[in-house]
């Protein structure tokens, strides 16, 4: 459990400097047609909300069907280009605030809480605050790679 704690704190210490790139930075992409850097980073906060919803639904009521979320409508819908990242740097940090405090109280005690996804199927809290952990390095590094080209 300790890693994962651990994994939480570097990418929101890595994604929170994220927030501060340049313009020109903010707008390029890992490969063409993929998403920008401004896209990926309101992306990270959007799923990190939605993957902080699940948490505390199981949490709160095990067994339950949670719906997937579309994340290219969510992106073209909420206009990633234009969405200001400081609102979202805001709500990065108080959800990542949580995730990590319901992790500490909840990760061992109701970590085989289980959920059914729409998409998935079966899924336990456990593997969504790892989730939240892997979805945040995997666009990291999309984001890394983007700026080294």
């Amino acid at each position: 459990m300790m890693k994962l704690f651990e994994e939480l704190e570097y990418t929101r210490d890595l994604t929170l400097k994220c927030f501060e790139l340049s313009e020109e930075d903010l707008l390029r992409r890992y490969s063409p047609g993929k998403w920008t850097v401004r896209e990926l980073l309101n992306h990270i906060v959007d799923a990190e909300t939605v993957l902080y919803d699940r948490i505390r639904r199981t949490i709160a009521k095990p067994g339950q069907v949670i719906w997937a979320f579309d994340q290219d409508a969510w992106c073209k819908q909420l206009d990633y280009m234009t969405f200001p990242l400081e609102l979202n740097k805001a709500t990065y940090m108080a959800v990542r605030a949580a995730v990590i405090y319901l992790a500490q109280q909840f990760y061992e005690e109701r970590g085989t809480n289980g959920f059914v996804h729409s998409a998935t199927g079966i899924r336990t809290l456990k593997d969504e605050f790892d989730k939240v952990a892997w979805h945040n390095a995997h666009h990291l590094n999309q984001i890394q790679l983007a700026l080294s080209i």
